[in-house]
């Protein structure tokens, strides 16, 4: 979904049956670089229509963009059949990076977009209001038209308007987040939103409340926690195991998604915890109610353990990784990429734990799958780091990462 490309005000169809021939030419094409180029000619043409200056910056965003958009055609054609270059598969791949199933619901949203009065135009026209913070033009369509806020998009995602509050799981170039959100989620919610309404996004089953959890947008803009608050008011639940998208409840999603302040929140609202969302989130008292007589009880896991150890490391839960280590776990434990917990203190970055870790052995000098160490993370979290308190306490892990390194 977030791979979606914009479309003008006026799409024309024929403009596109055009640029799937082009795409179709460029895979027939004897250069093996044609694709990309096609491309990210038609990137620029999108960037242009849009209003952006052509800068060297942004043909540097074009260019790296044309890398996975040929990826993404190559991603979409069987091995069998990449040779042929079909037709109908360029034009199926065109409805793709526009967000659509296939060539006749992208046809069809194109001809209907181009009819004013149509729901689909209203409902494109109600969705812009939203990102732009619009409650004017918003309130006026959902008052011309009461049905609309139970409408859905004709994307893939088949999202409601309120879940386009979440800035997640939508079109890449809507996922903003105004100033006044909260009152444009109010406003909808008093029209009449299903606040349990899930979409299609993240292999089905999200909610407006995860997708907020789960979102940098909200949370960049100051709005994340006061958005989930009116969602739950409102009678947002919980629960819902799959709120998060990928099958995941709210806690879970929005710890995997480096959200850590509205995992707490979650919690802190009787968000049910298993042993790896208890410790990703602080709770210790629930944490130990995990293990009995040297062994895990109420149906932790070894899986929940270690993640929960990892979340706790990177979100800087010290009682609980002391806790941990003191019941033997391993500091060294390693993610599929190569990441170990000293890895993941970086993200803070938490001193505390970090020195915890290297008082019961944990590895220094462990290299990831793109062979980055610990110090390695923390110096690039030194390099991006704006907040004061930040920029000193990622000094202060570089310090001691450096001072422990093996020279």
């Amino acid at each position: 979904m977030s791979d979606a490309q914009p479309l003008p005000i006026h799409p024309d169809l024929e403009q596109y049956r055009t640029l799937a021939k082009d795409f179709q030419r460029a895979c027939r094409s004897k250069d093996a670089a044609e694709f990309q180029k096609c491309a990210g000619r038609w990137l620029e043409s999108l960037a242009r229509a849009r209003g952006l200056e052509i800068t060297d910056r942004v043909r540097e965003q074009i260019e790296r963009e044309s890398g996975r958009v040929e990826q993404r055609w190559l991603k979409l054609q069987p091995a069998d059949r990449r040779q042929r270059c079909l037709l109908a598969d360029a034009q199926l791949f065109v409805a793709r990076e526009h967000g659509f199933a296939s060539w006749p619901k992208f046809a069809n949203h194109i001809e209907q977009l181009n009819t004013p009065a149509s729901a689909v135009a209203r409902f494109e026209m109600a969705a812009d209001a939203i990102i732009s913070g619009d409650t004017v033009t918003l309130s006026r369509l959902l008052r011309d038209d009461p049905r609309l806020v139970g409408a859905r998009s004709t994307r893939e995602h088949r999202s409601t308007l309120l879940h386009y509050v979440s800035a997640n799981g939508i079109e890449d170039y809507r996922q903003k987040t105004p100033p006044n959100i909260v009152a444009i989620t109010r406003l909808l919610l008093d029209a009449g939103a299903d606040v349990n309404a899930t979409s299609e996004a993240y292999g089905g089953g999200s909610t407006t409340l995860g997708l907020v959890a789960t979102s940098v947008h909200p949370e960049a803009a100051g709005a994340q926690i006061e958005l989930l608050q009116l969602l739950l008011d409102r009678g947002a639940l919980i629960h819902a195991q799959g709120a998060a998208g990928n099958g995941h409840p709210a806690v879970k999603g929005s710890l995997a998604n480096g959200q850590g302040a509205a995992a707490r929140f979650l919690a802190s609202r009787g968000a049910p915890l298993d042993l790896e969302e208890a410790a990703g989130v602080g709770r210790l008292d629930l944490v130990k109610k995990y293990f009995g007589d040297g062994t895990l009880t109420n149906g932790g896991t070894r899986e929940q353990l270690e993640s929960g150890f990892l979340y706790a490391c990177g979100y800087g839960r010290v009682e609980v990784v002391r806790f941990l280590l003191e019941r033997g776990i391993d500091p060294n434990i390693t993610t599929r990429q190569g990441q170990t917990a000293l890895h993941w203190v970086a993200y803070g970055p938490h001193v505390e734990v970090a020195q915890l870790l290297l008082r019961h052995g944990a590895n220094i000098d462990v290299k990831d799958q793109l062979g980055r160490t610990p110090l390695d993370w923390a110096e690039q979290s030194l390099a991006s780091a704006t907040d004061p308190e930040d920029v000193t306490r990622a000094r202060q892990l570089v310090e001691l990462l450096h001072g422990n390194a093996r020279l």
